[in-house]
């Protein structure tokens, strides 16, 4: 830990002053009613997140024989791009592991900046101990995402940049998997503005951090699931586990539906396209994972490398999450006129019907009756329960609702 110095940061600042851009911060207004949330905009840095800060000022400190050997990391895709570019642009050979379920459009990335891609079987800890076999085969420098002091001194630059723009910060958040950027952006923030309150926010299903910090000791999680698979970590770094324990206040869990509805409202309030891990830190503030009441915030964005292939699904549960989508199964009288007073009641709540299912032949039912099934996009939940309300005092029984 004494590795990690300001003075390091600093410096970090300043090598990667012609690399990394200083993100905007932006107001977001409406997505935490009560503070003023701003949107630290990493999502919009080169590669399209964080990572490349760390991994370019750690490949900028390699010894002349470091770099001959080449360099070789572990990433879900984020910190593969960091590295990968500033390989190439340091001229050194580049070997990158990463899971087989990482997004192509990340893989793809990679591969574009001159970086040869191992696909390896698991999570992100599963290339890690992989990258380990072949550095340990091959010699190459190995280029960790987030257990090291330059790799943090690196991230610990936003930090710097967020009290730049905003002095008077009351509450920063800021996405956690390994704990790299947590661990320098609050060294960084509590050495120079102690009295700002720093707190992580970690994906539900890839608890590793919060676990550790509740545990005190690092601990390894049987599995991790998470569409943020930025941050699907099962073992956070030892060198970051101890100082998020020392300068971090606090670690929450998002779930992954809580996160989908993050996406969509960058997405419409907003203008601004974020992967999961992205957006987990607005997801915290969104739904009230931690106390904002009158505060000004930062919600760090880390990253907008989301797969397309992935985005209309995110963006559908985000809809469903927020009540814009809502499914109604009703139980009705087999006969005719039903239909058309079912949607007389949602179309006078101002409910838009998309899709109808009739089901005669479910076998729980009664022979004269049938299911009506009723896809509707709807204003929130608000709307859908008046929907639901005069649907029954109508007479008709509601069977479930999705």
């Amino acid at each position: 830990m004494e590795n990690l110095t300001l003075d390091k940061i600093y410096h970090a600042a300043y090598v990667l002053k012609s690399v990394a851009r200083k993100t905007d911060l932006i107001k977001a207004v409406g997505l935490c009613p009560g503070s003023d949330i701003y949107l630290k905009t990493e999502n919009l840095q080169v590669t399209g997140s964080f990572k490349v800060r760390g991994a370019y000022y750690k490949i900028s400190q390699l010894t002349e024989e470091e770099r001959e050997r080449g360099v070789i990391a572990s990433s879900a895709g984020n910190h593969a791009q960091g590295v990968a570019l500033a390989a190439k642009q340091n001229g050194i050979p580049c070997v990158i592991c990463m899971p087989d379920g990482a997004p192509i459009s990340k893989v793809e990335a990679t591969k574009s900046y001159g970086a040869r891609v191992c696909l390896v079987k698991g999570a992100y800890d599963d290339s890690y101990d992989y990258a380990c076999q072949l550095q340990e085969k091959e010699g190459y420098t190995f280029i960790h995402p987030f257990n090291d002091p330059e790799v943090i001194a690196g991230q610990g630059t936003i930090g710097l940049e967020i009290l730049d723009q905003m002095p008077d910060v009351d509450v920063v958040l800021v996405p956690v998997g390994g704990g790299g950027l947590i661990s320098g952006v609050a060294f960084a923030i509590k050495k120079l503005h102690p009295e700002c309150k720093v707190y992580g926010v970690q994906a539900a299903g890839a608890p590793s951090m919060k676990e550790s910090v509740e545990k005190k000791e690092a601990v390894t999680l049987d599995s991790v699931s998470t569409f943020a698979d930025g941050i699907a970590v099962k073992h956070p770094g030892d060198l970051t586990f101890e100082l998020v324990s020392r300068y971090v206040d606090g670690v929450v869990t998002v779930t992954d539906d809580e996160t989908a509805c993050a996406v969509l409202a960058l997405m419409e309030k907003q203008k601004l396209v974020t992967e999961g891990a992205g957006a987990v830190a607005v997801a915290a503030a969104m739904f009230g994972k931690v106390d904002l009441k009158g505060k000004k915030v930062v919600c760090l964005l880390s990253g907008g490398n989301i797969d397309v292939n992935i985005l209309s699904r995110v963006i559908n549960r985000g809809l469903v999450m927020a009540g814009r989508n809502s499914t109604l199964t009703l139980q009705l009288e087999d006969k005719p006129g039903q239909l058309k007073d079912v949607s007389e009641i949602i179309s006078r709540c101002g409910g838009n019907v998309v899709r109808v299912h009739h089901n005669q032949s479910d076998t729980n039912m009664a022979i004269t009756s049938c299911y009506l099934t009723v896809s509707m996009e709807t204003r929130d939940r608000a709307q859908v329960e008046q929907i639901k309300k005069e649907l029954v005092e109508a007479g008709f029984q509601l069977i479930s609702n999705t």
